[in-house]
């Protein structure tokens, strides 16, 4: 008799599963597995400001049902830490955060990667078992090998997720940049300034470039000029033609000459056929037009 339940028994294996993870949290509660790290010995010295009462601290937000998320979370940071030591690319998932309009915080960004390929473990896992059960008969490699395939592609998934995120973004951006470019051009027109007009475009339009704007405006009235905040939105986006149209600006402002940005471009036949455009073509229209202004503010 060579059946599924000569071979296989699913209460031993839900039972090795309880053993296995019971005996995971006994080692993981060992006092040795606890020390305090370099960090938590160092932070008492290191504080600016004296602790607050515990009385006054507001309360931490629910971490998880059944505080799950505070008792698995030390193990997910570490396991995010070793795929960003297998993986790398720390550098590339910030500029995607930032194209993505997101905060730059790769150990979330692993964090996540990691949940996604835990969920692609239990796809592949519960897939392979279903599949074990219809034919009789369980293959142990077969199992192991199919969960860590479904685990890597969790992992790319969600790299991959972040990646369309930004593209899309950028989409959304290209295409609100004739109208930007445009309602700033009227505002210089109507006697706006640098500053003014930037702020009657962000109450008039609402949108991804839009947003990119208000947080230059914010990040000028926080103490930073506003060459250096617009210098900001070009390097968080990943578009050749904004950030060529961001650099005009930047060298109208230094000059002091606001008068030279009613030269701004887009013109409405050449507005009109950018957004009929794909992103390519559209953006390679921004550059051109990008490309005039600089030169119209430079003179």
């Amino acid at each position: 008799m060579t059946g599924l339940a000569t071979e296989w028994s699913w209460t031993g294996a839900v039972l090795g599963i309880v053993l296995l993870a019971g005996l995971s949290l006994i080692v993981a509660g060992l006092p040795a597995r606890r020390r305090p790290t370099l960090d938590d010995r160092l932070e008492p010295y290191l504080r600016d400001t004296p602790r607050p009462s515990s009385l006054l601290a507001s309360a931490a937000p629910a971490r998880g049902p059944f505080g799950f998320g505070e008792l698995l979370a030390p193990y997910v940071a570490r396991v995010g830490s070793v795929i960003e030591r297998v993986l790398g690319g720390a550098p590339s998932v910030v500029r995607r955060q930032l194209r993505a309009g997101r905060a730059a915080d790769v150990e979330r960004f692993r964090a996540e990667q990691v949940l996604w390929g835990t969920l692609g473990g239990l796809a592949g896992l519960v897939t392979t078992g279903l599949v074990a059960v219809s034919r009789q008969r369980l293959s142990v490699p077969v199992l192991v090998l199919t969960t860590l395939i479904c685990v890597g592609l969790g992992v790319v998934l969600r790299d991959n997720a972040l990646s369309v995120s930004a593209r899309r973004r950028e989409v959304r951006m290209l295409n609100e940049f004739p109208t930007i470019a445009e309602l700033l051009a009227l505002a210089v027109s109507a006697g706006e300034g640098a500053t003014g007009a930037l702020e009657r475009v962000c109450r008039l339009s609402h949108g991804e470039l839009s947003g990119e704007l208000r947080r230059c405006l914010a990040d000028a009235r926080a103490g930073a000029n506003l060459p250096t905040a617009l210098q900001g939105l070009a390097d968080r986006t990943g578009l050749m033609s904004l950030s060529r149209f961001v650099d005009g600006i930047v060298v109208a402002v230094a000059r002091v000459t606001v008068s030279t940005i009613t030269e701004i471009p887009c013109s409405k036949q050449t507005t009109r056929a950018a957004r009929r455009l794909p992103l390519r073509s559209s953006e390679s229209v921004a550059c051109v037009h990008a490309s005039e202004t600089k030169q119209a503010l430079v003179v």
